[in-house]
């Protein structure tokens, strides 16, 4: 049978649709990228905000068209929208065969296996799992980068946050079956290693009682061959000390700190349960500046949650022009149902919302373009992704642009130094903008 699959939402979830599709490779189905062609159709669902769950409704409804335009006899629904909505999506959307929960993901098959037979089914079981190094997995990203997620869950419990009841608590995977799986990317030729998990800081909490990111680190440097490595999703909470002496020292670990703040006034703080206060902000980011030689930052920040005044607004804007972060992600606040935030009865107009979303990216396009501007002359490393269709102008990241959510490096004249895509060149900037960076070939 022919399969096809939709991935929506986070990096995260992508793992989880890759290691599904491992699954359904090894048993015996046929992966295609073309719906009308598949016999089978697997939606992974995200709900993080409205926007992810109205683009997962859209997609959903839009693969159902195919079970009477196309060869499509079952339609699957998997991840957070399924485990949150499982009653809704049963009873309003009959085209729907099967739900799988974010923990169910094993059980792709059986799930197909049942709807062949007849049933309808609902898996969701408990949160509890999470792949391993041994799991199947087709990668879809581009075979130089690949994700790996060392834990699954969160158990900080933000209260406009509904991640810990559609993922669980907080579990790491074993420091030995990150590095086993690491290796093996390393050995297929992957060249980016992103670390990901809802708390990458909080890695190993959950065993340990500490903080083990620093200890894996050591152990995935010490792989041989030439790759670098990304730290993603790296929550201010236990930022050690000896963690940022190893990114300034390590050459395989890139110098990027992604590092989600969601605001800067200590009553926004405290009211979305945050740990941190501005204090505690502002001197992590002080050390973490003076320690690592040419840091880049990236943060995302909250506008419009319950209550913000325009004078906490204006605090947060205030924080965001002082500190000068080379990438930052604005997001409106999204009342979400089953929250301590969503219940808050001072809920901000959503044309406020808006405002203060569009007034805080404005601001950041400046100090971006700023910030790129001041590298004019610098040479960096640039991964290659690939080549601008008639010219010789390669397309690329350097250790400060993460896969997916910043801007790109274009060398001017690259392919007449090098062609192959996943290869690492040094490239000169030349001109900064808001988002990317042009450059020309350097001497390696």
């Amino acid at each position: 049978m022919k399969v096809g699959f939709v991935s929506l939402g986070c990096a995260k979830n992508l793992v989880d649709t890759e290691v599904m599709l491992g699954l359904l490779d090894q048993g015996g189905y046929v992966i295609t990228d073309q719906p009308e062609d598949a016999e089978v159709l697997i939606v992974n669902t995200c709900s993080f905000i409205d926007s992810a769950k109205e683009e997962s409704i859209s997609v959903i409804l839009q693969m159902g068209d195919y079970k009477k335009h196309g060869k499509c006899r079952c339609l699957v629904v998997a991840g957070c929208l399924g485990q949150r909505y499982r009653d809704e999506l049963l009873n309003e959307l009959p085209e729907v065969d099967a739900i799988l929960g974010t923990s169910a993901w094993g059980r792709i098959i059986e799930a197909i296996e049942a709807v062949q037979a007849g049933s309808r089914v609902l898996f969701i079981d408990e949160m509890t799992s999470i792949y391993d190094d041994k799991s199947p997995r087709i990668r879809t990203t581009p075979n130089y980068s690949a994700y790996i997620k060392i834990a699954d869950g969160c158990s900080n419990c933000c209260s406009y946050c509904v991640i810990p009841r559609v993922r669980g608590n907080f579990r790491s995977r074993p420091i030995e079956s990150v590095v086993a799986e690491a290796k093996n990317l390393v050995s297929r030729g992957v060249k980016e290693i992103n670390l990901i998990a809802q708390d990458t800081t909080s890695y190993g909490r959950d065993r340990t009682g500490q903080s083990k990111l620093t200890e894996l680190l050591r152990e995935l440097v010490a792989i041989e061959g030439e790759f670098w490595i990304r730290l993603l999703y790296c929550y201010p909470n236990y930022f050690t000390d000896e963690l940022i002496e190893l990114i300034a020292n390590e050459p395989k670990i890139c110098k990027y700190i992604d590092l989600p703040l969601q605001h800067a006034h200590d009553d926004v703080l405290l009211a979305m349960n945050r740990r941190d206060s501005r204090q505690d902000i502002e001197t992590l980011l002080k050390k973490i500046r003076s320690t690592i030689a040419g840091v880049a930052i990236r943060t995302t920040f909250i506008v419009g949650f319950p209550g913000e005044t325009e004078e906490q607004f204006r605090s947060l804007r205030d924080f965001m022009a002082e500190q000068r972060f080379d990438h930052v992600g604005v997001f409106s606040y999204s009342q979400e149902e089953d929250t301590p935030a969503g219940a808050m009865t001072e809920q901000i107009p959503d044309e406020v919302r808006q405002a203060r979303y569009h007034e805080l990216m404005a601001l950041q396009s400046q100090i971006s373009e700023s910030i790129n501007r001041g590298l004019e002359g610098m040479t960096v490393r640039v991964l290659v992704e690939g080549q601008v269709e008639g010219e010789t102008t390669l397309i690329g990241r350097s250790y400060r642009e993460a896969p997916d959510v910043d801007g790109r490096v274009y060398i001017e004249g690259g392919a007449d130094v090098a062609r192959d895509v996943g290869c690492f060149v040094n490239a000169k900037i030349i001109q900064g903008f808001a988002y990317d960076l042009v450059a020309e070939p350097a001497e390696e």
